[in-house]
C-alpha cells in the first residue's frame, strides 16, 4: 500500500480508523505479497481512500480527486511525458514558481524533493490514489497517433514495406516477413494500447472479403474501431504470429501463443488463438492483466451476505465446489479470488489448468498438454500424490476427471472447479449424467455457484429515472420493494463512449447443498426440484440477485434482464 506499512497502521489506530484486535487480525491473515493494510481493505475494514487520507492528513497533505478533473496544457506541459511516468505523478495546478503535483504515496517524499531539482521550482504534493493518477497519465501524456490517423499514413504510401522481422528460428513466409517496418510494429502495439485504454478483455482481428475488421469486446459487448485498410491485412497478421511465437508460414491450421505486453508500466498477458478462415486467418487475442489477479471477494460483486455464505464456503476442509455459467461469465477470475484468499504458508494449492491464464505466486501450477498424454485427468491423479489441501481444475470435461475429483474430495481435499450449466442445480443432473454415481455426488458436492456479468452504470453520467410500470413487472415479487427506491441509469458520455456503462460486476445463484439436498441427490431427484427446495430454503436466483443490484443502484433492469434472459422465476 505505502513505502512503510508498520507506521500506516499506526496512524490507522490512532485516527481510531481500526481497532487493535483488527490490526493483529489482519498481521496473522497477511504474507510476503499482501500486507496487513491490504488485509484490512479487502475484508471493507476500510477502503484505500481511508487509508491515503489518513496518511496524507498526517503529513499535512491535501487528498484530492483526479476523476472528472480537467488539468489545462499549461501545467501538465510542466512536467514531460518521460519524468510524469517515471515518477508516476500528475501536474495538477501552477502559480508563480510553485508546481502542485498529485502523488500516490504521502510516504514518498524523495519523489518531490527529485522534482524540486529537477524542476528548478518549488514542488507542492497532494495525495491522489494511484490508479486515478495512472489513468490521468494515460489522458494527459498519450503521444502515440490514433489508430485512423496511422493507418490512413500506411495506406497513403505509394509503396508501403509491410513485413516485420521475424525472431531468430521462425521461418517466415518471404511474402509476409523480411525487414523490419516501424510502422506495422506501431500499428499493431497501438490496436493493443487502445484496447488496454478502453478496457477491453478481446481483441478480434477479423479479414472480410472487403475490409479487415478491428473489434473490441468492452464490458461483455463487441465494438467495432476504426479498422485498418484491407491491404494491411497480411502484415498486421504477421506481426501478431511473430509477437506470439507462432509459424508465420502456417496458415491452413489453428494456432495458439502468448505476447506480453507493457503498457505504462503495467504487464498484460495477451493468449492469442489463430484460425483459417474463408478471407484469412482471424485472430483473437484476450488481454489478461495480472494485476487484476489480485481482486479480493468484495470486487467480484458481492452483497454482504452472500459474500459470508461464500467465505464460509470456500474455507472447508473438503469437498467439490462448482462454479458454473457459460463462456465469458467470469468463472475462472472467481476460482482466482479464491485461490488468492485462502492462500497462506500453511496450506499446499495445486492447480491443473488448460491454459494457465494467470500465474499465481505461492501456487504450484500445472497445465494440460493433451499432446503429450498430460490430460486433466492423467495431472490429476499425479498431484494427489503430491499431498495438495486444495486443488483447483480448470474445467471438469468428462467422466474421468470427475471421478478423480469426486475421490479426491472424499479423501480430505478441497477441489474447485468450473462447469458449463445454465444455473446452479443443473450442475447435479450435468454430474450424474457424466457418470458419477449419486452417492458419491451427496456426498462430496458442497455447493454450486452459478454467476453471470452485468454492466454496471458509469458514475461519471449516472443520474435517475422513473421506470415504467411494464418494467416494474418484469421485477416480479421485487416490484413491492421498489416502489420507494430511485432508480438509476447511465445518461451516456465520453468517459464510457455514450454507453451509459462502466465495468462489470457479477450476480449470483448460491446452491448449498444440506442434508435435505443430499437426500434428493440421492434419490437423482430432477434439477428443477432440487431448484425449487432450494428456493424455498433462501437461496436466489440470479436474476433475483440482479434485481437487488438494480435497487442498490449498481446496475440497470435492462440490463439484469438481458443478461439472465433464461433465468426461470
Amino acid at each position: 500500500m505505502t513505502s512503510n506499512d508498520e507506521f500506516v497502521l499506526e496512524i490507522l489506530e490512532e485516527e481510531g480508523l481500526v481497532t487493535r484486535a483488527q490490526i493483529e487480525e489482519a498481521r496473522a491473515q497477511s504474507r510476503e505479497d499482501h500486507t496487513p493494510v491490504d488485509v484490512l481493505i479487502e475484508q471493507n475494514v476500510l477502503s484505500k481512500s481511508d487509508v491515503m487520507a489518513a496518511v496524507a492528513a498526517r503529513f499535512g497533505m491535501e487528498m484530492i480527486s483526479l476523476t472528472g478533473m480537467a488539468i489545462p496544457a499549461e501545467v501538465t506541459q510542466k512536467i514531460s511525458p518521460e519524468i510524469a511516468r517515471q515518477f508516476k505523478v500528475i501536474p495538477v495546478h501552477h502559480h508563480e514558481n510553485t508546481l502542485t503535483v498529485a502523488v500516490g504515496d504521502p510516504l514518498d517524499v524523495d519523489t518531490l524533493d527529485k522534482l524540486r531539482y529537477m524542476l528548478k521550482m518549488n514542488i507542492e504534493g497532494v495525495v491522489a490514489l494511484p490508479e486515478e493518477i495512472q489513468v490521468a497519465l494515460e489522458r494527459y501524456y498519450t503521444t502515440e497517433s490514433s489508430l485512423a490517423e496511422l493507418s490512413a499514413m500506411l495506406d497513403r504510401t505509394a509503396e508501403v514495406d509491410v513485413r516485420s522481422a521475424a525472431p531468430e528460428g521462425v521461418m517466415a513466409d518471404s511474402a509476409d516477413v523480411t525487414d523490419s517496418d516501424v510502422p506495422i510494429i506501431k500499428l499493431v502495439s497501438l490496436i493493443i494500447y487502445e484496447a488496454y485504454r478502453n478496457r477491453a478483455s478481446d481483441i478480434h482481428l477479423e479479414p472480410m472479403e472487403k475490409r479487415f475488421r478491428v473489434r473490441y469486446r468492452i464490458d461483455g459487448v463487441l465494438h467495432e474501431v476504426d479498422s485498418p485498410p484491407k491491404r494491411l491485412q497480411s502484415a498486421i497478421l504477421s506481426r501478431v504470429k511473430i509477437m506470439a511465437n507462432m509459424k508465420i508460414a502456417e496458415k491452413r491450421v489453428p494456432q495458439d501463443g502468448r505476447i506480453s505486453f507493457n503498457v505504462s508500466g503495467r504487464e498484460l498477458d495477451l493468449r492469442v488463438s489463430t484460425v483459417p478462415s474463408v478471407h484469412g486467418e482471424s485472430i483473437v487475442m484476450r488481454i489478461l492483466d495480472k494485476q487484476s489477479l489480485a481482486l479480493g471477494l468484495p470486487k467480484l460483486g458481492f452483497l454482504t451476505d452472500d459474500q459470508e455464505i461464500f467465505e464460509k464456503l470456500i474455507q472447508l476442509p473438503d469437498g467439490i465446489l462448482l462454479v458454473t455459467g457459460p463462456t465469458g461469465s467470469g468463472k475462472t477470475t472467481t476460482l482466482y479470488a479464491c485461490l488468492h484468499y485462502i492462500n497462506r504458508p500453511d496450506r499446499k494449492i495445486i492447480t491443473v489448468e488448460d491454459p494457465i491464464e494467470y500465474h499465481m505466486p505461492g501456487i504450484n501450477q500445472v497445465m494440460v498438454k493433451e499432446d503429450i498424454g498430460l490430460t486433466f485427468a492423467a495431472a490429476l491423479r499425479s498431484i494427489l500424490r503430491q499431498a495438495p489441501n486444495v486443488v483447483m481444475i480448470g474445467e471438469i470435461r468428462d467422466f474421468e476427471t470427475a471421478r478423480i475429483a469426486t475421490e479426491a474430495s472424499l479423501t480430505g481435499h478441497l477441489v474447485f472447479s468450473t462447469l458449463h450449466t445454465n444455473d446452479a442445480p443443473s450442475a447435479v443432473t450435468r454430474l450424474l449424467d457424466i457418470g458419477i454415481k449419486p452417492f458419491l455426488l451427496a456426498s462430496s458436492l458442497r455447493a454450486v455457484m452459478a454467476q453471470r456479468l452485468v454492466r454496471t452504470i458509469c458514475p461519471s453520467c449516472k443520474e435517475t429515472y422513473r421506470p415504467l410500470q411494464s418494467e416494474l413487472r418484469l421485477m416480479g415479487a421485487m416490484a413491492a420493494e421498489a416502489k420507494n427506491v430511485e432508480f438509476y441509469k447511465g445518461r451516456g458520455c465520453s468517459r464510457c463512449a455514450l454507453t451509459g456503462y462502466s465495468g462489470r460486476t457479477g450476480i449470483f445463484e448460491i446452491f448449498q447443498v444440506t442434508d435435505e439436498i443430499q437426500r434428493m441427490i440421492f434419490d437423482k431427484k430432477p434439477a428443477n426440484e432440487l431448484r425449487i427446495r432450494a428456493r424455498e430454503r433462501g437461496m436466489r436466483t440470479l436474476r433475483e440477485d440482479g434485481m437487488r443490484k438494480v435497487l442498490g443502484g449498481i446496475t440497470t433492469l435492462e440490463e439484469v434482464l438481458r443478461v439472465t434472459m433464461g433465468d426461470e422465476e
